[in-house]
């Protein structure tokens, strides 16, 4: 073992304190059967299974492209319950695009927030914290897509290339999924807060 294989000790680590936030939630939706698209709903009632009916709903779902290490379809862990969005990232995004606008549920999000800047990068662990006693628990970055591209384009008149554009035009933009801690429900126009745990960088 040489010097750089040792343990290090813990004060060579720096560590960022728990962060507490407040934000605002702008619009919720649920999306049913195999499209991407979402309809807008005044409110969300979350479940430990995610958001009954919702196609993203259950304790466990397909292993797909975004998770290489397990076989293609094998039944893994749920962690993709809920998408989210912000407000201003698709604000963004549409700039990017050189359109008007990007609705959250042309992007399939069941939840758009507003008031928390760069929201695309909270972390793993971050905790949101509803009136209702509902918690989402943030799991991964989302993706962008050339699915969510062609559910863009088709809202704005098949805008040519736009499908194929978007994927750069919303990379690190695209918000987070969750899956649900504790069940409530998650109404537009309420006020939430979130909790990120500490944070540090291992490098092994």
């Amino acid at each position: 073992m040489t010097a750089s294989d040792q343990p290090q000790p813990a004060g060579d680590i720096a560590v960022t304190p728990v962060i507490k936030r407040k934000g605002r939630v702008a619009a919720v939706a649920a999306a049913s059967g195999m499209a991407i698209g979402a309809q807008a709903v005044p409110a969300l009632e979350v479940t430990h299974e995610g958001i009954p009916g919702d196609r993203h709903a259950g304790f466990l779902r397909p292993a797909d492209v975004r998770v290489p290490w397990f076989q293609r379809g094998e039944p893994i862990h749920n962690e993709r319950q809920v998408s989210i969005v912000s407000v201003e990232e698709l604000a963004v995004i549409a700039a990017n695009l050189g359109i008007d606008h990007v609705e959250p549920e042309w992007l399939g999000a069941n939840l758009a927030v507003e008031g928390l800047p760069r929201f695309s990068f909270i972390p793993r662990g971050t905790r949101l914290f509803f009136p209702s006693g509902a918690v989402l628990a943030v799991t991964d970055q989302n993706a962008p897509c050339r699915i969510a591209g062609a559910e863009v384009a088709r809202h704005c008149g098949g805008k040519d290339g736009l499908a194929l554009r978007f994927s750069a035009a919303a990379k690190r933009l695209r918000g987070v999924v969750a899956h649900v801690d504790r069940p409530g429900a998650i109404r537009v126009g309420e006020a939430f807060h979130i909790r990120v745990p500490e944070q540090w960088v291992w490098c092994g």
